[in-house]
């Protein structure tokens, strides 16, 4: 079997893996209990908190453990706009292809009385900073704008964008789920107010994520309870998948550089090799994008309902609902990449054979887009 559905969900580390079972052994009291084994359970979450917070350039007491990138982004995206209606701001600014953890937050908000404008994104699948600086208005409350696509990999211009929302006094949250242990953050230096990451999405385990603020933001809970996460989000914290989230980010980060430069590697090969299919399109910048997606529209295939990022970037609907999402990592080999190299094609002809539009096309009867 060859996996390429990185983007999805990655394969827990061995290291991450030794982690949780360890911390079950050794530290397995609650956080908050005051005698010795709930003080030593403390200990180690105060490590696991200043190890993460070190890897993303933030403070300790800058970093909430959650459940994952989807509660990160409700949790800093009701936060700011809770904030921002105390002050009788009630606009926010995002894009039309962010996650749909983002994007059905915000049309919650919308039928709450929020005005949502949501920036259109060029055919490269980049949104520019001075296209979130013309839409910030008087009354914005937050601008949330992911840092990497999760369905075409394209990275968009943090820093820029945070610097225009720092210069507006604007709450800047980006959703890195797919970014972070892949790429390089620094949320000072990018000028980030919010950050939200998974686990599973850099070889953690799933179920456990986290979520940055800056401090003097203020951050309410989504969940009520008890006074952990010092009173932002109840609940025993998951220190085993602390602990080995922390790890696997660590470990990531480690060997960026190395792991960055053999996956992009193998996916400039694999865009390559698909390139070469007739009637065929990548995706999102060829340059500017994670390192290991690959997501390309093959003309002429009657897919599922095109998604909402293809038909953001200008693909048709025809054209956009025969894709394909390839996602690497540093496990694939060259030779998992040949091999699909080899089989895609073969695949895009059987599904085209049976196409009346393919059929339509060839004949003349329909033109082609691709």
């Amino acid at each position: 079997m060859i996996y390429a559905d990185n983007a999805a969900t990655t394969k827990l580390s061995p290291h991450a893996l030794e982690v949780m079972v360890e911390t079950a052994q050794t530290a397995w009291g609650n956080p908050s209990s005051l005698y010795g084994l709930g003080q030593a359970a403390q200990e180690a979450l105060s490590d696991a908190r200043a190890r993460m917070a070190k890897i993303l350039g933030a403070e300790a007491k800058e970093i909430y453990f959650t459940s994952g990138g989807s509660e990160s982004d409700n949790q800093a995206i009701r936060s700011c706009a809770r904030l921002g209606a105390a002050k009788d701001k009630k606009h926010i600014v995002s894009t039309a292809f962010e996650h749909h953890a983002v994007l059905h937050t915000l049309k919650r908000l919308e039928k709450e009385g929020y005005e949502v404008t949501y920036l259109p994104v060029h055919e490269n699948g980049i949104v520019t900073a001075e296209e979130v600086a013309a839409a910030i208005r008087p009354d914005t409350c937050l601008v949330t704008i992911m840092f990497a696509n999760n369905e075409i990999g394209t990275i968009q211009p943090i820093r820029e964008i945070g610097a225009v929302c720092r210069a507006a006094k604007v709450p800047f949250h980006t959703d890195a789920v797919q970014a972070a242990g892949h790429v390089k953050i620094d949320v000072k230096d990018m000028n980030i107010d919010l950050l939200s990451l998974s686990a599973h999405k850099f070889h953690g385990p799933r179920g456990v994520g986290a979520l940055y603020c800056r401090t003097g933001l203020p951050l309410y809970p989504l969940i009520e309870g008890g006074a952990q996460e010092r009173n932002r989000r109840a609940g025993t914290e998951n220190l085993m998948g602390i602990r080995a989230m922390v790890t696997a980010l660590e470990d990531m980060a480690k060997d960026m550089d190395k792991n960055a430069a053999y996956v992009q590697g193998l996916r400039d090969r694999l865009i390559a090799g698909l390139s070469a299919i007739p009637h065929s399109a990548l995706n999102g910048d060829r340059v500017n994008r994670l390192p290991g997606n690959v997501n390309f529209c093959f003309e002429g295939i009657e897919g599922l309902d095109p998604s909402h990022v293809l038909l953001a970037i200008g693909r048709p609907h025809e054209v956009a609902h025969g894709s394909l999402r390839l996602t690497l990592s540093e496990e694939n080999t060259q030779a998992e990449v040949d091999a699909i190299i080899k089989a895609v094609p073969e695949i895009v002809s059987y599904l085209r054979g049976f196409s009346p539009i393919w059929q339509d096309l060839e004949a003349g009867r329909r033109q082609h887009l691709l």
